[in-house]
């Protein structure tokens, strides 16, 4: 009994005393490999650990792709051991004589070990990064190697492997001073170096260096699978097997596989900086640009309030449409002219070796009076990455003629060209006006006859409506000098409740609030809308006022109600309607 009692106690003292006398170690699988291929790195602790070595030292010249760890326990002729181990995959950045460091481990540090890498190793396949004699290497081929500062530079890089590689995969790593953009898919093909066949896999990017000067840009990586040397192959070592296989998801599970690693070389860029001769606002370095433009509508004519549309395009090869500017601001509009731009859109497209950018944009313009307007030219500066030049889009100037407002005041004129060309001024340039033609030709003849027909029915319509609403009134006393009856119910409150709205720059609700007093005010013949009421109780100016409140809610643009609060500051005269002609109904309703 005392003699277990010992070996128990033994026992007991040995593990409290193995932290005490733990070491680590640092052994490689193997010392020599070639360009691509992995090497593992085992550390072994003497003793039991919950700590994990510091692998940060290794990151200067490998990636380190995983580990694992696990730990033993023995005991032999009562004497217990315990070891923890730690294995790391590891893959050289780069070929030469690698010195792996001393590594940290519980205040324990591990002896240095060599590494070489590339050349023949022997028991291995030999895969060097750009070396046609290798199995597997990378390519890259640059475009332009002094591209300018924000234009596009095209790299090429090209797998090629004479074996069946497993679960690839290729990345080109961005950094903050370059843009990567990969542009259309990758292409296979075959190709035959120095006596080898090879499957080349072709990949393109495009380059954005965002500053001048020389900027580092780190090569393609690619990680994949290859089949372990030495390995059970279920068909042998036939090639046309191997290679089918090659080609299958499920290849490497019928073969034990090791993985790779392989760095391409790093990208250089001497990057030019925007030139001297570059002038404008706006840096454009592409190959080509266009600039073009729609109107919506095209013809017909213009009156005040009338929203019409310009589109505009422009696109650039070479340049993503983010890398395009905003279309509005190259847009100048004299005075009378107001601008609503929309949201611009912005896309880009494979167009050969490069992309098409392509921003579009729609820009409503109203006119707030009626007159000749000239929109000036629109310029852009770009310059020619080609030809190292500046070139200038420019869209040509415009001439509007707008008319007055629809059933306004002032008479239009008779019809003829909105847009006729101004005459030429001396020093002026004349714009290129936008032709809006009404069909007087014989053409048009058919459309005369039926719109003086509907005009007929129209009028016979309103009398037919008159004769019947005057039938279906009361007789009305004489005027006896009597005091005018009290207001209706419900006018007071209709009106304070439009000064309100307009204070409150709500242009539906002022809208409907004036609406709602002025069929207060006429209960038996209320106005149909704005303009009708405008021409019963005010001016000109009160008439406009209106008219821009009714355009308001239809534009559903924006609208300050101070100026026809001031306008309208007590409830107008009623006066009654004209008798001349009937309203026309309201656009807006």
């Amino acid at each position: 009994m005392n003699n277990i009692n010992r070996i128990f106690l033994a026992l007991v003292f040995t593990t409290f005393a193995l932290p005490a006398l733990a070491s680590v170690t640092a052994s490689l699988d193997q010392d020599h490999v070639a360009s691509g291929q992995t090497v593992q790195l085992q550390l072994q602790h003497d003793g039991t650990t919950d700590s994990q070595p510091d692998l940060g030292p290794l990151r200067n010249d490998f990636d380190v792709l995983g580990s694992s760890s696990g730990s033993n326990v023995q005991i032999i002729n009562g004497h217990m051991s315990s070891q923890t181990q730690v294995t790391v995959l590891l893959s050289p950045k780069h070929d030469g004589k690698i010195l792996i460091p001393p590594l940290q481990w519980d205040g324990q540090q591990t002896a240095a070990l060599e590494l070489t890498v590339g050349g023949p190793s022997t028991g291995q396949s030999r895969q060097t990064s750009g070396d046609a004699s290798s199995h597997i290497f990378l390519t890259t081929t640059l475009d332009q190697k002094q591209p300018y500062v924000q234009a596009a530079d095209v790299l090429t890089v090209r797998l090629y492997a004479d074996q069946p590689i497993f679960r690839a995969s290729l990345d080109l790593p961005a950094s903050s001073d370059v843009l990567v953009k990969q542009i259309g898919k990758d292409k296979q093909s075959t190709e035959l170096r120095n006596g080898h066949s090879y499957q080349v896999v072709e990949r393109k990017y495009l380059l954005f260096p965002q500053r001048s000067g020389s900027l580092r840009l780190d090569g393609p990586v690619l990680d994949a699978q290859v089949q372990a040397t030495g390995s059970n192959n279920p068909f042998g070592n036939d090639p046309a097997f191997g290679n089918i296989f090659g080609q299958m998801p499920l290849a490497g599970m019928l073969n034990a596989t090791r993985p790779i690693r392989l760095h391409g070389k790093t990208i250089m860029l001497n990057v030019l900086k925007r030139p001297a001769a570059a002038t404008g606002a706006n840096w454009l370095p592409a190959q080509n640009v266009t600039l073009q433009e729609t109107w919506r509508p095209d013809s017909g004519a213009i009156h005040v309030g009338d929203p019409v549309t310009r589109h505009l395009q422009l696109t650039a090869l070479g340049l993503t449409g983010a890398q395009l500017p905003d279309l509005g601001s190259l847009m100048q509009v004299p005075d009378g002219i107001k601008t609503y731009p929309d949201q611009s859109t912005a896309k880009d497209a494979i167009q050969g070796d490069t992309v098409l950018g392509t921003r579009d944009q729609d820009i409503a313009l109203i006119a707030s009076r009626p007159g000749r307007f000239e929109l000036p030219e629109v310029k852009l500066n770009w310059w020619d990455t080609v030809h190292n030049v500046q070139h200038v889009v420019t869209l040509p100037a415009r001439v509007l003629d707008i008319l007055p407002a629809a059933g306004g005041s002032t008479a239009p004129p008779p019809p003829q060209t909105a847009a006729a060309p101004a005459p030429p001024s001396q020093g002026a340039t004349t714009g290129t006006p936008i032709q809006v033609h009404f069909g007087q030709g014989a053409e048009s003849r058919p459309w005369i006859w039926l719109s003086a027909a509907l005009a007929l029915l129209w009028v016979g319509t309103l009398f037919g409506w008159w004769y019947t609403r005057r039938r279906a009134q009361p007789a009305q006393p004489e005027k006896t000098g009597e005091p005018a009856p009290a207001a209706a119910p419900g006018r007071a409150s209709a009106f304070k409740a439009f000064k309100h709205a307009c204070l409150n720059n709500d242009p539906h609700a002022a809208r409907k609030n004036l609406l709602a007093w002025a069929v207060a005010a006429w209960p038996d013949n209320p106005p149909a809308g704005l303009n009708e009421l405008s021409r019963r109780v005010g001016g000109p100016a009160l008439m406009e006022a209106l008219r821009q409140l009714d355009r308001a809610c239809y534009m559903d643009e924006s609208w300050h109600g101070s100026y026809l609060a001031k306008l309208l500051s007590s409830p107008p005269e009623q006066s009654g309607p004209p008798e001349s002609r009937e309203p026309l109904p309201e656009l807006y309703s």
